[in-house]
């Protein structure tokens, strides 16, 4: 949009940082990580926005409407706006912990988390050689994958008894599970972190099960939003996030939120939701910058789609797990199937999915599905976050026009086949 000028303050000293690349780059899956910034201040800066890095933003007055900032070298600032964007993100939540300020306790969020990490463990001197990984979500997962991979004896805790529980249910996730163990990690699910002990540096973790020797803890147990500016000014979520709707306007006119550090109007349960996807964070952002800009878009809201792929087992998800609907209230049934992906006389790369449907019992609409395999049926999970978000049933799927080709999928697939067994 012409005529606009746009200024930006960041505290950190890189911008646009994918943080989902982290793990490729720890466990040497990538050659660096210079392919996970996607901006840059010159970038920016190029096409006409003015970019203050390291200045950290102290207050707003939404009244007035005025910005107020300190660069690292302490120059103030006062930048009066028309239109405001909250992108603040989200920070690791932090563990109640005693010894948590010990060397070599780590979290892993921004790239200087990760650059450090990396350089201790090719620190001859660390002598790492045991790392804990505190939560079994999608980073704490991708992390033990990654360390192992580094050569390292990964241990992963997590208080609930599986891993990936927020998205998959517990048949799918011990596959996951079996997989880990399968490649020397060690799990300890069903433990609560109690303490890190050591002199200095980290020695062991102790759970209300269990001591284990470690040299490094990474403390990976979820996020919140990082919403500190806003707090008693901007309506909040139950978790503190900024309230938005489909236009990414907060409770203040002119303010919008974009990003983790706001809600998500979540297609599944028909109302807002919190969560923190970087898909969500782009679209989300596109949506609020041009609003703010002068356009008029609305977003379509989300299914929480999302995939992870460890040691090439492959898991996508969208919308509820069953135990989720359940919680939420629906009358959930579920359907699945366990098939070859392609024909079975096609005998080169070829392996099983196992699909797994949820649906309304009362309404037929399709509330969430999740599928694993060691093919890559990641495309197929896209399917079904459009059925979601526009109230599919089930038996709409049934009879759907799924082509067939040998090399592809079967001629009668396996998506189909679990459908087709709704009752």
């Amino acid at each position: 949009y012409k005529g606009n000028e746009v200024v930006v303050f960041d505290s950190n000293s890189n911008i646009s940082f994918l943080g989902c690349g982290m793990a490729l780059w720890i466990g040497g899956q990538i050659a660096g990580s210079d392919g996970l910034f996607y901006s840059s201040k010159e970038k920016l800066e190029a096409k006409g926005a003015k970019i203050h890095m390291e200045t950290g933003v102290t207050n707003i007055d939404f009244d007035k409407k005025i910005v107020y900032a300190t660069g690292k070298d302490g120059k103030k600032y006062e930048e009066s706006y028309d239109k405001l964007v909250l992108s603040t993100g989200s920070l690791p939540i932090d563990l109640p912990i005693v010894g948590k300020e010990l060397e070599n306790v780590q979290y892993v969020k921004l790239f200087q988390n990760a650059q450090e990490v990396i350089d201790k463990l090719n620190d001859k001197s660390q002598d790492i050689k045991r790392v804990a990984v505190v939560g079994a979500g999608y980073i704490g997962v991708e992390l033990a994958e990654a360390f192992q991979r580094h050569g390292k004896e990964v241990i992963l805790i997590d208080v609930v008894d599986t891993c990936l529980a927020g998205y998959y249910d517990h048949d799918l996730t011990d596959l996951m599970a079996k997989n880990m163990e399968s490649h020397g990690i060690k799990l300890a699910f069903g433990e609560t972190v109690k303490a890190v002990e050591g002199e200095t540096k980290v020695e062991r973790i102790v759970t209300d099960k269990n001591t284990y020797d470690v040299d490094m803890v990474v403390l990976a147990v979820g996020f919140r939003p990082n919403t500190a500016l806003g707090a008693g000014k901007l309506e909040t979520f139950r978790n503190g996030a900024y309230l938005v709707n489909k236009k990414q306007e907060t409770s203040i006119k002119d303010v919008y939120a974009v990003g983790d550090c706001a809600t998500v109007y979540d297609n599944a349960l028909d109302d807002v939701n919190y969560i923190a996807l970087a898909s969500n964070a782009v679209r989300s952002g596109i949506v609020g910058g041009h609003n703010a800009g002068g356009g008029d878009v609305e977003s379509n809201g989300v299914q929480g789609s999302n995939g992870i792929s460890i040691y090439g087992l492959n898991m996508v998800s969208t919308g509820l797990t069953e135990e989720k609907a359940k919680r939420f209230g629906f009358n959930p049934a579920v359907v699945s199937s366990t098939d070859l992906q392609k024909a079975a006389f096609m005998e080169d790369e070829n392996a099983d999915v196992t699909i797994k449907i949820v649906y309304d019992k009362d309404t037929r609409k399709v509330l969430g599905a999740q599928m694993v395999s060691r093919m890559d049926i990641s495309m197929g999970i896209h399917m079904f976050s459009l059925a979601i978000q526009e109230g599919v049933t089930i038996d709409r799927l049934q009879l759907l026009d799924l082509f067939f080709l040998p090399h592809f999928n079967q001629p009668l697939s396996y998506i189909a086949k679990a459908a087709i067994s709704a009752k």
